[in-house]
């Protein structure tokens, strides 16, 4: 008999410092990449002010970054049917790349 070896299952504890516990509230993100990485900048911007402040700044690689995006992707799926569809400016936001 071939009988496949199942991969072990590894029990992940996840801590968050109490300095990040909290969050920190953004309303634009800005990426950016090479070809080996991706650049989110997750920044804060108050109505009227000519400068905003980039909160967060995540680096992943193009593999992990699209593991993300399959991760929001599924979260929002679940969101809007629990609470109806996120309605989104028609407007694109404009591309950022990094060199």
């Amino acid at each position: 008999m071939n009988e496949e070896k199942q991969p072990t299952q590894i029990k992940l504890e996840v801590k968050i410092r109490d300095d990040l516990a909290s969050g920190r509230y953004t309303n634009m993100a800005i990426a950016h990449h090479n070809d080996s990485e991706f650049i989110l900048d997750f920044v804060f911007v108050q109505p009227q002010a000519p400068r905003a402040e980039v909160a967060a700044r995540i680096i992943m690689s193009p593999r992990n970054l699209k593991r993300t995006v399959r991760l929001l992707e599924d979260r929002l799926a679940h969101y809007e049917k629990l609470f109806g569809e996120v309605s989104t400016p028609s407007a694109p936001a404009p591309e950022s790349t990094y060199h």
